[in-house]
């Protein structure tokens, strides 16, 4: 997975923020955080919405039982940073409750039905996380 995510990432800096394959056309960023175990840095590339002048990520790991590495990086460590094109965010992470996650995650599966596959795969929630800008 990281020689598949660190190909993705040099084309995201490569093209501001554009990428082809799977990707293509679709609304990417890269998630700068910090690992609880390790302490250095990492990057995730993660589809994204944008929200209310922050951007909603969805810890959907294709639709697999457990949650993702970076969600469990974001609870030790809310404080974080997302590229998006050629700009670079600091943000702040915080977990959507059902009322607000109701909309973001609708809109999602409407737009992109992979994370409708991914919701079906799986008996978890599949967490909204919110990034608001600091």
């Amino acid at each position: 997975m990281s020689d598949w995510n660190a190909g993705i990432i040099t084309e995201f800096r490569e093209n501001a923020g554009a990428v082809g394959g799977m990707f293509e056309g679709k609304p990417l960023l890269l998630l700068r955080h910090i690992g609880a175990k390790s302490g250095r840095e990492r990057v995730s590339p993660l589809m994204y919405q944008a929200v209310n002048g922050g951007y909603a990520i969805f810890a959907s790991k294709a639709g697999a039982h457990t949650h993702p590495d970076w969600m469990h990086n974001l609870i030790a460590d809310p404080d974080v940073s997302v590229e998006v094109g050629t700009e670079t965010v600091a943000v702040t992470a915080r977990f959507a409750d059902d009322e607000e996650r109701a909309p973001i995650w609708s809109k999602q599966k409407a737009e992109f039905p992979q994370f409708a596959e991914y919701e079906a795969g799986t008996d978890r929630i599949i967490p909204v996380i919110i990034l608001e800008p600091r």
